[in-house]
């Protein structure tokens, strides 16, 4: 039974403690994690505000998180999602699987990636000096993800 850990919060996370976790299995022979920050691309980001529903995230977190694990046979998958407001180089967000071999902790890190990204049900918003202003969905990030259809 592959081990699901979904996190929706507010508060940070240690990375190392959340990799060592997924590390504990007695068939894990590779562990791959991905974490996502605030970064400030533009210029004069204040900080993001990320906003979810409760309950309807973490259902759709742990469905596609159940579909990776069916997909690659893992023993373990982490994703931890932040929300509220976030200043630049904060943690956002974190993926983590664990696998047999590391093509299948890859493959299944960059497919829960892409769903994140164009996906999943959080909505950022980036409040500048200048005002604040939603962030859409990028075409390429729509493209990543028609690869695993």
């Amino acid at each position: 039974m592959v081990d699901l850990r979904i996190i929706v919060s507010q508060d940070d996370f240690d990375l190392g403690v959340e990799a060592e976790r997924l590390e504990t299995g007695p068939d894990t022979g590779a562990v791959v994690t991905f974490t996502g920050r605030v970064r400030d691309v533009a210029g004069g980001l204040r900080h993001m505000e990320i906003e979810h529903y409760p309950g309807m995230t973490e259902r759709a977190l742990t469905d596609i998180a159940q579909d990776a694990a069916d997909r690659w046979s893992l023993s373990a998958v982490t994703v931890i999602h932040r929300h509220g407001r976030l200043i630049p180089g904060a943690r956002i967000m974190m993926v983590g699987t664990a696998a047999r071999h590391r093509d299948a902790a890859f493959e299944s890190a960059s497919f829960l990636m892409d769903y994140l990204k164009s996906r999943a049900p959080f909505w950022k918003k980036e409040v500048r000096e200048d005002g604040a202003e939603w962030v859409a969905s990028k075409d390429s990030d729509e493209a990543a993800l028609d690869r695993w259809v």
